[in-house]
């Protein structure tokens, strides 16, 4: 049985969404698009922009990872400024948002009224009350190899909808197996039926 991975970093996975650095030229499997915060240039915020539109391939899945960080040193009001704008793009284009997300979920979600597709948090690794308002919004929730050992978190997964979350390995190193056992496992669910309602998933958000 095949496993989707959410969000890698990794070119040798097919089945998944991987996660286009800023200024690569895409892969031939699905892929996301977007401007970590991380790597926004300020002297060429416009040019950034532009490869995004310009690299919007048929295997482009989503806008991202793309969002707001408050542990980096650009100033939250140009974050909050290039975030706006991959929202307007995933409007305009009809693609998800896959978001990243550092002690900046009220912001976040108070930017969800622009977003006219779905927005998805990625590596979500927060408390149960953070979880609780992120579905209450109608955002989705990717967890990744946190859920292997933080007890927590597992609790936080098992009252996650099934329609509303996904699973990743992001740049860890792990097999995404592992996360789908663990799972299926949390929410006793076969493995079958846990892969079926993640690829159901990925239908509802890549048709609005």
């Amino acid at each position: 049985m095949e496993f989707f991975d959410f969000h890698h970093h990794k070119k040798y996975i097919r089945d998944g969404i991987y996660n286009l650095d800023i200024e690569q030229i895409p892969p031939d499997s699905l892929y996301s698009i977007g401007i970590h915060p991380h790597d926004i240039d300020i002297n060429n915020i416009d040019h950034q922009l532009s490869w995004i539109k310009n690299m919007m391939f048929e295997n482009c899945f989503a806008i991202g990872e793309c969002g707001l960080d408050s542990l980096i040193s650009i100033d939250q009001k140009i974050q909050e400024y290039v975030f706006l704008k991959q929202i307007n793009i995933s409007n305009e284009v009809k693609k998800p948002v896959i978001i990243h997300c550092v002690r900046k979920f009220y912001e976040v979600i108070s930017l969800k009224k622009k977003a006219e597709q779905a927005m998805i948090i990625h590596g979500f690794n927060k408390k149960r009350k953070i979880a609780e308002d992120l579905l209450a919004n109608n955002f989705y929730l990717s967890f990744g190899k946190a859920v292997l050992y933080n007890l927590s978190l597992q609790d936080i997964l098992k009252s996650t909808p099934l329609d509303k979350f996904f699973l990743e390995t992001d740049n860890e190193d792990f097999k995404i197996e592992e996360l789908y056992l663990k799972v299926s496992e949390l929410k006793e669910i076969s493995l079958e039926d846990l892969n079926e309602q993640i690829l159901e998933n990925l239908h509802t958000i890549q048709n609005g």
